[in-house]
């Protein structure tokens, strides 16, 4: 069965929460993933996703708090009912520049995430576009994440698309990695600049049939629909998930 979920990021200029989560519910959502900008009161947030029905499968979870503190982060994992951590982004000035850099950094992915593995949580990376860049082994900083056992891959299809690659044949290449994959459209170039470019799922210049035989094939059944910066986020939930739905 195919679970799709809203990542709650997209609606972090329209606060409150509680309100977000009853809009999704109303819309016919029923997963969510979070983000480390939720926890400050989890026990509020596990609340208000009870009284909407909604579930949270999946959280992106900064790497301070995975390294830094895996037993509170395995506490607000247990009180959502998180079942894959996924790492989400590395700041600029903290990004090696050589194969070699990168490899050591997956080596540090991979350990940090061993407490959440014994925990039988599903661990995993979500990429950007830099991830995607060619560094002087021939290989990319995904697949020395990808290479490394223990790390699982949440595919950006949207920035797999903004860095110069086709998502379906990355959804194959790294087809064993996959856990979910993030399904989110661009805008046909110099549209919704007040949006950063990019588009309600199903209304941009994504290959939606293409991607979805690749994420067929591969049997990848969880899917989160994103937009970076959606000016209305009520029409961005709605209109992206009837397109996933007619997918």
């Amino acid at each position: 069965m195919t679970t799709i979920a809203y990542q709650l990021y997209c609606s972090r200029k329209f606060p409150p929460v509680s309100a977000t989560l009853k809009m999704l519910a109303n819309t016919g959502y029923t997963a969510v993933e979070g983000y480390g900008g939720l926890f400050d009161d989890v026990d509020g947030l596990a609340a208000a996703m009870a009284e909407n029905g909604l579930s949270m499968p999946s959280s992106h979870i900064g790497l301070d708090m995975v390294e830094g503190d895996p037993a509170r982060t395995l506490e607000i994992v247990k009180k959502l009912g998180i079942e894959k951590v996924i790492v989400p982004h590395i700041a600029p000035d903290q990004r090696p520049s050589d194969a070699a850099g990168w490899a050591a950094f997956a080596t540090r992915v991979a350990e940090a995430g061993k407490p959440f593995l014994d925990a039988g949580l599903v661990y995993g990376w979500h990429n950007h576009d830099f991830e995607l860049v060619e560094l002087d082994d021939g290989q990319t900083p995904l697949d020395h994440l990808a290479g490394q056992d223990g790390i699982s891959l949440e595919l950006d299809l949207g920035w797999v698309r903004i860095a110069g690659k086709d998502p379906a044949s990355k959804i194959r290449k790294y087809g064993k990695s996959l856990t979910a994959v993030h399904v989110k459209d661009i805008a046909p170039k110099g549209e919704c600049a007040d949006e950063d470019g990019w588009a309600d799922v199903g209304h941009g210049i994504m290959d939606w049939p293409k991607i979805n035989e690749a994420l067929a094939k591969v049997g990848v059944t969880h899917l989160v629909a994103e937009h970076d910066n959606p000016n209305d986020d009520a029409r961005f939930a709605k209109r992206s998930l009837e397109s996933i739905k007619a997918f």
